[in-house]
C-alpha cells in the first residue's frame, strides 16, 4: 500500500450512538474526490463495552429504548468498522498519538456529568446528581457498587425524562425491576430502600414540561405507586395555549397530567410520586450539614412560557435531593473546550482553536458538539453534518505518518493497554445473556471493569 492510494484513516473517539452513526455514515461516503482509496475507521471507547448512554444512561425498565442497541450492533457487526474498547483518550492515547496514525480524528464522547445548580446547600452529602444515580442503577463500572437510599421522602428537581426515570426507579418496588437487566447489587440496594414519597419539582408549568408522552403515561402504571398532581399547580398562559395547539406531544402530556389532577379518593399505594409545577428550587436546607428540607419559590408564567418569582416560598420536608437539571460535557486533554456551553469548541463539527481558526483534521459530533439536547434523530443529522465537512476537507489533510492499521495496535500493546475488540464484545454479550437465561431475563449486566474484561476474554 503506497501513501498515494491508501484508504483515508479516521479515528472516532466514543462508541455511543453518536460515534457509531458517524462511523456508519462515513463508511458509506463518496470519497472519490479526496485522493484516498476508500476509508478505514477505528472506533475507540474507554469502557470495555460500547453503546455509551444507551447502555449506561437508559433506565433498565425501558427495554424499548434499549432496543436501539440492536440497530447499533448491526452497524458494528458488519466488520468494516473496527471497534477498539478499553482505550482511554488522554491516558492511553493522546491527540498527537492519533494524528500520527490517522488522517482525521472525530470526538463523540457525549455529556455524562450533571449540569451545575447554583443554590445554597447543593453540596450537602444527600444532594445527588441524577447522572450519578443513573450510572449507579445502570451498572456503570466507574461508579461505586452501593448507593445510599436511607431517605423516606425525596425531592427530584427537573421536568424532563431523566427526572421521571429517577423518580420512577426510586419509587418502584425492587421486585418489579427483576425482569430487567439490573445487576444484583442494584436490586439489593433498591430492595433495602426506605423511600415512601418522591416529589418532582418543575420550575415552569405543565405545558413547558419536557416529558415524553409515553414515559409520562408509564409512570401511572407502576405497581403500588400512586401519581399525585395538585390542581393548584396548573396554570396556562398564552404561550402555553400556543404550545398545546402547535404540538401533539405537548397536548398529550398536558392531558395525562390533567387526568391525574381529577383523581378522587385517598392514595392507597404504599409509595407515591408527587408532581409539582411552578415551584423553583431556591435552597437545599440542611441540619448539621445533612439535607433536612427543600425551599422552593412559587413562580408564575409571564405570557411567553417563561416564569418569574412570586415571593411565595414553601418548605418541604425531604431527606435527599436529586438534581435532574441536565447533563454537561467534560473537557478532553488538548482539545479546545467551551467551558460555558460544556461542548468542544466547534463550528458545524469542525473543531475551533481558541483564536477561532479551524483545527485541521479534528472534528466532533453528538452531545459534545451541540450540547445534551435532542434525540437519536438529531444525533444522526449531527453526524451527517460533521462527516460532510470531514469529506470535503479530506483532500487537504496532512497525511498520517503511520497509517497502517496494525501500527496503532502495536503502539497500544507496547504501552500495556489491554485493547478489546468486537469479538470480545460478542463474548461479553453472550456471557451477560447466559447470566440472565436461568431467571428468564434477557441479560444480567456485568458491573466491574475487571469482570467485564474477563468475560470478554472468555475467562470469567
Amino acid at each position: 500500500m503506497t501513501d498515494s492510494n491508501r484508504p483515508l484513516r479516521v479515528a472516532i473517539v466514543g462508541a455511543g450512538p453518536a460515534g457509531i452513526y458517524a462511523s456508519d455514515i462515513l463508511s458509506k461516503a463518496d470519497l472519490s474526490q479526496t485522493g484516498f482509496d476508500g476509508v478505514g475507521i477505528d472506533l475507540f471507547e474507554r469502557l470495555p463495552a460500547p453503546f455509551g448512554l444507551v447502555r449506561y444512561g437508559v433506565a433498565p425498565d425501558h427495554p424499548r429504548i434499549k432496543q436501539i442497541i440492536v440497530a447499533l450492533q448491526k452497524v458494528l457487526g458488519r466488520g468494516d468498522i473496527r471497534l477498539l474498547t478499553n482505550v482511554d483518550f488522554g491516558t492511553d492515547v493522546t491527540l498527537e498519538d492519533l494524528q500520527r496514525h490517522y488522517d482525521a480524528v472525530v470526538f463523540s464522547t457525549g455529556s455524562i456529568k450533571d449540569a451545575a445548580l447554583a443554590i445554597p446547600g447543593v453540596d450537602a452529602p444527600e444532594s445527588y446528581g441524577a447522572a450519578d444515580f443513573v450510572s449507579w442503577y445502570d451498572g456503570h463500572p466507574d461508579y461505586p457498587r452501593e448507593w445510599p437510599l436511607e431517605a423516606e421522602t425525596v425531592a427530584v428537581l427537573g421536568a424532563g425524562n431523566v427526572a421521571l426515570d429517577v423518580a420512577r426507579v426510586l419509587a418502584k418496588h425492587a421486585d418489579d425491576m427483576l425482569p430487567t437487566e439490573i445487576p444484583a447489587n442494584v436490586y439489593e440496594g433498591l430492595k433495602a430502600s426506605k423511600v415512601k414519597d418522591v416529589h418532582v419539582f418543575a420550575r415552569r408549568g405543565p405545558a413547558q414540561a419536557k416529558f415524553s408522552p409515553l414515559e409520562l403515561r408509564e409512570l401511572g402504571h407502576v405497581p403500588d405507586v400512586d401519581v399525585l398532581v395538585d390542581p393548584e399547580d396548573f396554570e396556562f398562559d398564552e404561550g402555553s395555549e400556543a404550545a398545546i395547539a402547535k404540538s401533539n406531544q405537548t397536548k398529550q402530556v398536558v392531558k395525562t397530567l390533567t387526568d391525574w389532577t381529577l383523581k378522587e379518593g385517598e392514595s392507597t399505594a404504599s409509595r407515591r410520586i408527587h408532581l409539582h409545577f411552578l415551584h423553583a428550587p431556591v435552597e437545599i436546607l440542611t441540619t448539621d450539614g445533612h439535607v433536612s428540607g427543600l425551599r422552593t419559590e412559587r413562580t408564575r408564567l409571564t405570557g411567553d412560557t417563561s416564569v418569574e418569582g412570586t415571593g411565595d416560598f414553601h418548605e418541604w420536608d425531604v431527606q435527599a435531593v436529586y438534581r435532574a437539571v441536565g447533563y454537561f460535557g467534560s473537557p478532553l486533554p488538548g482539545i479546545p473546550f467551551d467551558e460555558l456551553a460544556g461542548v468542544i469548541s466547534n463550528h458545524e463539527g469542525r473543531v475551533l482553536a481558541p483564536e477561532g481558526e479551524t483545527v485541521p483534521g479534528v472534528y466532533c459530533t453528538g452531545w459534545i458538539k451541540r450540547g445534551p439536547v435532542g434525540l437519536i434523530g438529531h444525533t444522526k443529522s449531527d453526524a451527517s453534518e460533521t462527516v460532510k465537512h470531514l469529506v470535503s476537507d479530506a483532500a487537504g489533510f496532512t497525511r498520517a505518518q503511520q497509517p497502517d492499521p496494525q501500527a496503532i495496535l502495536d503502539f497500544l500493546q507496547a504501552k500495556g493497554v489491554d485493547v478489546l475488540t468486537w469479538t470480545d464484545w460478542e463474548s461479553l454479550d453472550a456471557f451477560e445473556r447466559a447470566l440472565g437465561e436461568p431467571h428468564g431475563r434477557e441479560r444480567v449486566k456485568v458491573v466491574s471493569r475487571e469482570d467485564m474484561i474477563k468475560a470478554s476474554r472468555g475467562i470469567a
